[in-house]
């Protein structure tokens, strides 16, 4: 008996799909999650917040290099007090932090520096009752001013401020390990889990972007902590380039899904996946555009959509629902006028 070339295709694996180890701590809706890094972080505590989970993400804003985020880590761990020599104006009126992204910029030193110490009061908060603490690792590229110091964000400053290079595979691990010290030091208990951003820093070339994601892989691999394998599963089960956004370095909005899943399917059982495809149903509606907030019909909706989150909520413990709740009570008073 011959095989045909169908019998050859059904019997091969065209899909590398990456194997996860038992992650040994579950992640369900009573769970506080954290996330420092990379855009990646934003990404995907994005898709863990959409499905309503505790979520901290970037205080500072986005960080890719594992100095800075041990900085501001640090910074969190120490109780440091923000003050004038952290803050800077630029040539163009604005007041930023080295430690900290754009986003955390002022018109006033004074502004500047209180959004400083409000991220950190209220990030600090957060870790003390975090349950896993996710770590995303992009580039093992960094900026340093002339005086040594790592800085978070260049704020588009005069390239002559600063050196950068790659740090090497013992910068890398030994910044990672201050990060699980200094996390640690505020919360004993939190898990702390590493993973390297699949986003290539293409700038850098593709050898140097290897290099860099290696010397990440590396130093994550020496702390002996958690490891997820964001990279490796989009080089591996990801690597078709309809997964990327058209710069084909950024991944797609299905990718980032993709990996959200994987992840679930790593530390969530399978009671809290379940949770989370009712969530996820809950959340289509209640995220409807209401086109008419007079009509009986959408105050109906809203009666519906409220009734449903108060069972939801009841039904899974540690489910907060009332943003949602409270949107759609003030719809319901709009409609009655």
């Amino acid at each position: 008996m011959y095989l045909t070339t169908n019998d050859y295709i059904s019997g091969m694996d065209f899909f590398t799909k990456v194997d996860i180890p038992a992650a040994g701590f579950e992640i369900d809706y009573t769970s506080r999650i954290a996330f420092f890094g990379s855009c990646f972080a934003d990404n995907i505590s994005a898709q863990f917040s959409a499905r309503k989970f505790s979520v901290l993400a970037n205080p500072f804003g986005t960080v890719y290099n594992p100095v800075s985020i041990a900085n501001q880590v640090w910074a969190i761990a120490s109780g440091k007090v923000f003050g004038e020599k952290d803050v800077f104006q630029d040539a163009r009126g604005p007041w930023y932090s080295w430690d900290a992204h754009g986003s955390l910029s002022a018109a006033t030193r004074e502004e500047c520096i209180a959004k400083l110490n409000a991220a950190a009061s209220s990030a600090c908060e957060f870790l003390q009752r975090s349950d896993v603490v996710f770590i995303t690792l992009g580039t093992a590229f960094v900026y340093f001013l002339k005086d040594g110091r790592a800085v978070a964000n260049c704020h588009r400053q005069d390239p002559a401020l600063f050196d950068r290079r790659m740090i090497s595979v013992e910068e890398a691990t030994q910044a990672l390990e201050n990060i699980v010290q200094d996390l640690h030091r505020i919360n004993p208990e939190a898990r702390i889990v590493f993973t390297v951003s699949p986003l290539r820093h293409m700038a850098d070339g593709a050898h140097n972007n290897t290099l860099s994601k290696a010397t990440l892989q590396l130093a994550a691999e020496k702390t002996g902590a958690g490891y997820f394998p964001s990279y490796e599963i989009v080089m591996d089960e990801l690597r078709d380039y309809r997964f990327y956004e058209s710069d084909m370095v950024h991944l797609s909005k299905t990718a980032e899904e993709y990996i959200f899943e994987r992840m679930a399917g790593t530390y969530c059982n399978e009671k809290t996946r379940a949770n989370i495809a009712q969530v996820e149903k809950f959340m289509k509606g209640a995220n409807h555009r209401i086109t008419d907030p007079d009509s009986p019909v959408t105050h109906a909706f809203a009666e519906r959509i409220l009734a449903q989150a108060e069972e939801l909520e009841k039904k899974i413990p540690g489910l907060n629902l009332s943003e949602e709740k409270q949107k759609f009570r003030e719809t319901t008073l709009h409609a009655r006028g």
